[in-house]
């Protein structure tokens, strides 16, 4: 395997958050495989060790450049979400024709794309927490090491969710390959790390309260651990309902852990966790929609909002411009669709760039997701909450969110997912995208409906309310669940290996393991238990697309 160098910083300044003395704190990947970090070269040339202990700047150094990565800024997003999970959950499609329209959103999946996921996550979150911070902070400062390990376990979730088996327990160790863990051992330590910080920042409030030593490095709450813990807590709710069709004792476990917790769990839109637009954070989303223009709405997103008449619908998105036949609606891209050069999608509606705008913040989980996880647990019996009022909670948040009023919304029982019609298709040689709707579940809780159609109902509207920046944890809940019901690509460049009616359940490795870590992959693709290309089912996916769901 390769070493991974990185370029040298300076760090400029001390207070990293003075509007006076900008900082440089971003790694640069050169080249390779993204794992063992022995050759991490750093250097704060000019700044001495006693000014860099004060106040925590040693180590708090690190953790603003590692928070910009949960998400990265515009190049890294767009290739690590926006052009694989984000399409594939329904959220967006682009309106422009990447390499001839032979690219992720037909099932072609681009190794140069792809890979930035691995880069992106081992390189710019696991590199400096292992070889910057673990050693620095695990003890000495375990608070600190607290904020690293949520931030890992955050970013590493959507690596393993994308890829199944990764390397983890041994990254970062000498030696010429890295092993791959069982994406089940994997969770299990996501559960341990989860178990480490909580203890860690519950210890350091109880013993400093009012103290916020993390609050100019913190981009998420501003120093304040007890949110952390909220956040912590919520994070380990999110994994445990994953895996609860393959492993359904050990989610049990976790969610009541999660929900019992006396830290408490993210309840209201105040408590939610979000990357903030400060240390000049771009919103990606906004970005790459109105500098690059290459996104738009996805069809299986304005299919359900236009047909439940949704009060946010009109917050989220706008409206289209062209062609004619459209201007005013809420029409989205269906994934997939052969499109061609711009302008030719280019007037299909967008996300509301009034609402999410230049430094909006990027959601990492909100307080309507964690409504539907409770209302998930307590419809399959876990505890004694009403599902039906933890639902309506979670929709009713989901609309403060965005400011929207809520009105009979929820009392809806006719209202269900639209037709999709595409006015530019079919034309010469190109397939229609045009389609019927695939779901009737209805809005208003149903207390006579099976479970499975209730899940429906809950994990619909958990999908409405994760968007815009939720791709990879709702195409993560449509792989298990089944839903939403998404509309199927148009074209399949997959050469058959990714079923059209099953969709892509995974993406492949990067090339590069193949020629760096060739032993490790090799025992990863074991693991996975079938071919290194997207049809074939992560661990916890154990619906693979069927037809009919069942998660009961």
């Amino acid at each position: 395997m390769k070493k991974i160098t990185f370029l040298k910083y300076k760090l400029i300044g001390i207070n990293i958050f003075s509007k006076c003395i900008p900082v440089v704190l971003c790694f640069m990947l050169l080249a390779g495989c993204t794992k063992n970090f022995e050759n991490m070269n750093t250097s704060n040339a000019g700044i001495t060790s006693g000014q860099l202990k004060a106040d925590f700047n040693f180590i708090g150094q690190y953790y603003p450049s590692i928070q910009q990565h949960i998400f990265g800024e515009e190049g890294d997003y767009q290739l690590c979400q926006n052009l694989n999970s984000d399409c594939y959950a329904g959220y967006y499609m682009s309106p422009d024709p990447f390499r001839g329209n032979i690219n992720n959103q037909s099932y072609s999946l681009v190794d140069g794309w792809n890979s930035d996921v691995f880069g992106m996550a081992y390189g710019q979150v696991m590199g400096p927490i292992t070889v910057n911070l673990k050693n620095a902070a695990r003890t000495a400062y375990p608070h600190f090491w607290a904020i690293a390990l949520i931030l890992e376990v955050q970013a590493m979730s959507r690596v393993t969710d994308y890829y199944g088996p990764i390397p983890y327990t041994k990254e970062g160790t000498s030696g010429a390959s890295t092993p791959y863990d069982s994406q089940q051992l994997v969770y299990n330590t996501f559960f341990a790390q989860l178990d480490t910080a909580v203890s860690n920042l519950d210890a350091y409030v109880k013993a400093n309260p009012g103290l916020k030593p993390f609050a100019k490095f913190d981009m998420v709450y501003a120093g304040d651990y007890t949110q952390w813990i909220k956040y912590a807590n919520s994070l380990r709710l999110r994994l445990a309902m994953h895996i609860v069709n393959v492993d359904a004792a050990t989610a049990k476990t976790q969610a009541l852990k999660a929900i019992n917790d006396p830290g408490g769990l993210i309840t209201v839109n105040a408590d939610n966790a979000a990357i903030n637009g400060i240390l000049s954070y771009h919103n990606p989303v906004w970005w790459i929609g109105t500098s690059w223009t290459d996104l738009a709405a996805g069809a299986s997103l304005t299919s359900y909002l236009n047909g439940y008449n949704d009060p946010r619908e009109s917050k989220m998105l706008s409206p289209a411009t062209s062609p004619a036949s459209i201007s005013g609606q809420y029409v989205g891209i269906r994934a997939g669709t052969p499109v061609g050069g711009k302008p030719m999608y280019s007037g299909y509606s967008l996300p509301n760039f009034s609402n999410i705008s230049e430094y909006s913040s990027m959601v990492l989980i909100e307080a309507a997701e964690v409504w539907f996880l409770k209302s998930e647990a307590a419809l399959r019996g876990w505890t004694a909450e009403s599902a039906q009022t933890d639902y309506e909670t979670g929709v009713s948040t989901s609309m403060a969110q965005w400011g929207a009023s809520v009105g009979s919304y929820l009392s809806d029982k006719t209202s269900t997912q639209a037709d999709y019609v595409d006015p530019l298709t079919p034309s010469a040689g190109t397939p229609n995208a045009s389609i019927k709707a695939m779901s009737k579940i209805t809005i208003a809780w149903d207390a006579t409906a099976t479970n499975e159609q209730n899940l429906e109902r809950i994990i619909t509207q958990k999908w409405i309310a994760n968007f815009p920046s939720g791709g990879w944890e709702s195409w993560t809940e449509y792989r298990r669940t089944g839903y939403p019901r998404l509309f199927p690509v148009v074209v399949n460049n997959s050469g058959g290996t990714i079923s059209t009616d099953l969709q892509i359940r995974r993406i492949q490795y990067p090339s590069t393991e193949y020629t760096s870590n060739a032993s490790g992959v090799a025992g990863g693709v074991t693991l996975l238990g079938g071919p290194d290309n997207g049809g074939t089912p992560v661990w916890w996916d154990t619906n693979k697309g069927q037809a009919v769901p069942k998660n009961f």
